[in-house]
């Protein structure tokens, strides 16, 4: 192989940033414990806690958390050793890049994540489910806890970080390679999200509102495997492709619904 690409490779290759990205990552959650000194925020870990402890006498509820951490450590040392040193940098940015580059990368990311979601994970009548089975393993979960959202088919596992990490590589060569700050925030943001969606919520006020519709918006999707709420970070794309779900079903599956009550 020509050892001038294995030189260039090499230099781009930023170990010491990815391992500096993935202590950042594992620090901030431990520091954000003390959100639970709010009484929401606590009242929701202690009711989430107490759900997550009944599941896990289950034995195979509890053998599902334990192959996806094992299957998850493998997956995020192949991303923090073979991947993400060729996406960051440490120069200095402006605050405005870095929060531009954080709003991008989530919500290419949550396009992508939509239709993979709705077209491979579910019957969407267009290419019928084919990975409805891996799917299947999560949705056993109707009323999903917070600690639901790991509980899912390693092959979901992969599907998942994988996509994320995809747009996080493939951005690096549209937008130029990501501040370590900017990854540490994105992924983040990235695991609480989807860390609440399943989150069993109740603070229904004032700052809490859109908290509670995104986890109730999940719950809906969970409650059906027609349900639908199809997205990860926010509810746009669900919207501008007209399969919101307050509870009552969407698209094909409300009308039918609708039909039913009129007969």
């Amino acid at each position: 192989m020509d050892t001038s690409f294995l030189g260039t490779l090499a230099g781009h290759y930023n170990w010491q940033l990815s391992l500096y990205a993935l202590l950042g990552i594992l620090a901030v959650p431990l520091a954000g414990r003390l959100f639970r000194l709010i009484p929401a925020f606590g009242a929701a870990h202690r009711l989430n806690s107490e759900v997550l402890e009944k599941k896990m006498e289950r034995p195979a509820y509890a053998e599902n958390q334990r192959w996806n951490r094992k299957w998850g450590g493998v997956f995020m040392a192949v991303i923090f050793g073979l991947i993400l040193p060729f996406c960051l940098t440490a120069e200095p940015q402006p605050w405005w890049k870095v929060l531009l580059d954080i709003v991008v990368i989530l919500m290419v990311y949550d396009f992508f994540y939509y239709l993979t979601h709705r077209f491979l994970f579910h019957d969407s009548k267009f290419l019928g489910g084919p990975l409805m089975w891996v799917h299947a393993v999560h949705h056993r979960q109707h009323n999903p806890c917070r600690q639901d959202s790991s509980y899912i088919h390693p092959i979901e596992v992969a599907m998942g970080l994988g996509l994320f990490v995809a747009t996080i590589f493939g951005l690096s060569f549209l937008m130029g390679n990501f501040h370590v700050v900017t990854l540490i925030v994105t992924w983040v943001a990235f695991s609480q999200i989807n860390l609440h969606n399943h989150t069993l919520w109740e603070a229904d006020r004032f700052p809490y509102r859109y908290m509670t519709l995104q986890s109730q918006m999940h719950h809906n999707h969970h409650a059906r495997f027609t349900g639908g709420n199809f997205a990860t970070i926010s509810l746009l794309y669900d919207w501008m492709f007209g399969s919101l779900d307050y509870g009552q079903g969407w698209g094909p599956h409300l009308r039918r619904q609708d039909a039913g009550k009129a007969a």
